[in-house]
């Protein structure tokens, strides 16, 4: 009983005793959440677009991060090293569809994942080759993200809001905003759905494949750009970072494969269960709980909804 009581009682007194603290925890979660949904968006994106599992997407964000920060130490300007680092992206993404897509149209998935994965560990060498393996320093005064640490008296204490953190989340939320409304409304947001349902039907009507998927895939690496910025603002510029983007799988699992508004959810949900977890259980498990609980939660939901809360049940006759 002592065990139950510790398990299913402590922690939610605990909650009720510091009220304060558990809206800290929550938002801290909630920040983490709308970055791991950013990260998902760039998997949704290729995915919708081109039905590639896109690996990579991880390394992109700790690439396009590493690219404005080199510029940077090499002597070009922040806004300057940033308009540079969306060219690099740019280029990034022409050659990916020229060399790594147009000859693999038409293959297996397996053979498009394998792909996606060699993609990966070239990138990790070239960056590596380029910048340098040790962790660097997000230019973050430069580029104008605030630094400074917010106190809001709650509940008789004082809730800590971290400037960066705040700038974060609107940064993500607007990102999200943007990229929903860009599939839903503009002329090339309804060719990359059209893409999406039917590869020889887009054809048909004239919808450019390989130009379709050199914008989702630049579209990807602006999303990585933005969240590399972030991530790095509020820790630092390494390749731990692909470890971190990599918690996008959980998110993806939960909210569907090719769904927008799965990926903010899932996102969240994530972010904030991983949080809440960690302080109010973690001493009761062990501890560690954010490195694992994410991936228990996406195993459940494979179990009794693979198709994740927002995807389509795929039901194929036998």
């Amino acid at each position: 009983m002592d065990l139950l009581t510790a398990i299913f009682v402590d922690p939610f007194v605990r909650m009720g005793t510091n009220p304060t603290f558990l809206v800290q925890v929550i938002w801290e979660g909630f920040v983490s959440g709308v970055l791991y949904a950013l990260v998902a968006l760039g998997f949704v994106l290729i995915f919708k677009a081109s039905g590639v599992f896109n690996f990579a997407q991880g390394i992109m964000v700790v690439f396009a991060a590493l690219a404005l920060v080199g510029l940077h130490e090499k002597g070009v300007p922040a806004w300057p090293a940033l308009l540079v680092a969306t060219g690099v992206m740019l280029i990034l993404a022409i050659g990916i569809e020229r060399v790594v897509l147009r000859p693999l149209v038409n293959q297996p998935d397996i053979i498009l994942l394998m792909a996606t994965i060699g993609l990966t560990r070239f990138l990790v060498g070239l960056g590596e080759m380029v910048f340098g393996g040790e962790p660097k320093v997000m230019i973050t005064e430069a580029l104008g993200i605030p630094t400074g640490i917010l106190r809001i008296p709650l509940f008789g204490k004082s809730l800590i809001l971290k400037e960066i953190d705040m700038t974060a989340a609107v940064v993500a939320i607007l990102m999200v905003a943007f990229l929903a409304v860009f599939f839903a409304r503009t002329k090339i947001g309804r060719a990359l759905r059209a893409v999406a349902d039917d590869h020889q039907a887009a054809l048909s009507v004239g919808i450019s494949l390989n130009r379709i998927w050199v914008i989702v895939w630049f579209a990807a690496g602006i999303v990585a750009l933005v969240t590399g910025i972030m991530w790095g603002a509020r820790s630092q510029v390494s390749f731990d970072l692909e470890v971190i983007a990599l918690k996008a799988l959980p998110v993806l699992i939960l909210g569907g494969f090719t769904s927008v508004p799965g990926a903010i959810v899932g996102g969240l949900m994530i972010g904030i269960g991983e949080k809440i977890g960690e302080i109010y259980w973690g001493r009761l498990l062990g501890g560690g709980i954010e490195s694992w609980l994410a991936y228990l939660i996406a195993l459940a939901f494979l179990l009794f909804r693979p198709q994740g809360l927002f995807g389509e049940k795929i039901i194929e006759r036998v």
